[in-house]
């Protein structure tokens, strides 16, 4: 019998990237025995894993030590964070945790800072000659007086994942009510300019191993048609035709044809690799007239990552095989072509 890899993912129970993470580990070649962690008992994924364990939150105090007791006491050679409050603190700590023996695939810290930041990835890719939306940071309810495009799309400049306290603005007045409410709630926030419509809509992963090698690229062209996938929709009141009847801004959950879609690719991976990551890298994008239109950049795996490893394309294996075992990388876009949909599950614990 091949002898089993001990990995351990955590988060598993969010409905988050952790989860995805799992389902794509599952899906792998190689003998992975998974261990699966999260906060709580009630979790719908624990019997999804050979060995479900619990951990304390990111933020406790005992977080840290936990993780490495257990990283020790179960051999575990690769470590997959499930949350961004992990991400951040598997990234700040990851020589320490590192040197227990583990793998821990995860951008260095100013590769999360510069991401995790909207604003700040705009501008930075700006200075280097990517074409951005239009797009302004605020600080002030003052600063609002100085946009003029609509529709405007609003939300925190760090956080909000799954679009949470996202709007869309048509009207100064608009913008003065959701921007007012952002500031309220966040400490910075960002103005983007609405592009593009939902069928020009794209997520790609570029994926990245330790030496900041690019590996391969995967693209999936969403389709946004129902509560699942949709986050907010209004109607187009902003005299623009070529944004269509409706302006949608989708959710967390991404489905929809899987492609090589070869022009996106090659935009989405030369603006990656600007920002020289040492891991997975996931851009959110509208293709307007063939040009790639930033929407945020999240570095780590992504929501889409079981649908891409249906498809052949398994991130954190291909990782592993590459920076721990010394394989060399898979052929470029050697997965298949598909088109995947999703629903919901339910599970009796």
């Amino acid at each position: 019998m091949s002898k089993e890899y001990p990995v351990l993912v955590t988060g598993i129970g969010g409905g988050g990237h952790g989860e995805q993470v799992l389902k794509a580990l599952k899906l792998a070649k190689l003998p992975f025995r998974i261990f699966g962690a999260d906060m709580s008992e009630n979790c719908a994924n624990r019997h999804a894993v050979q060995d479900f364990v619990t951990l304390p939150g990111a933020r406790d105090p005992g977080y840290l030590s936990a993780l490495k007791g257990l990283i020790a006491k179960h051999g575990i050679r690769m470590l997959i964070h499930g949350s961004e409050p992990e991400m951040r603190l598997m990234s700040e700590n990851r020589d320490q945790i590192e040197a227990t023996g583990v793998y821990l695939p995860v951008n260095r810290p100013e590769v999360l800072t510069l991401c995790m930041d909207k604003a700040a990835t705009f501008e930075k890719l700006a200075k280097l000659g990517f074409v951005m939306p239009a797009f302004a940071r605020l600080s002030s309810e003052a600063d609002l007086a100085a946009w003029d495009i609509f529709p405007v799309v609003i939300k925190p400049s760090v956080g909000g994942g799954g679009s949470a306290n996202t709007f869309i603005a048509q009207s100064r007045e608009e913008l003065r009510i959701f921007g007012g409410y952002c500031l309220s709630v966040a400490p910075s926030v960002v103005l983007q300019e609405y592009v593009g419509t939902p069928a020009q809509e794209y997520t790609v992963g570029v994926l990245f191993n330790r030496q900041r090698r690019l590996l391969d690229s995967i693209v999936v062209h969403r389709t946004i048609n129902n509560a699942l996938t949709t986050r907010i929709k209004v109607p187009n009141r902003a005299g623009k035709p070529e944004l269509g009847d409706t302006l949608v801004i989708s959710s967390g959950v991404s489905q929809g044809q899987v492609g090589r879609f070869q022009a996106i690719a090659d935009q989405c991976e030369a603006m990656a690799q600007a920002l020289e990551p040492d891991g997975p890298i996931n851009i959110q994008c509208r293709l307007v007239d063939g040009k790639v239109r930033l929407f945020e950049i999240n570095p780590r795996f992504s929501g889409t990552s079981s649908l891409r490893a249906m498809c052949g394309y398994n991130e954190p294996e291909t990782l592993f095989r590459v920076d721990v075992l010394g394989e060399e990388a898979p052929a470029p876009y050697g997965y298949k072509e598909q088109l995947i949909l999703r629903n919901l599950q339910e599970n009796i614990i």
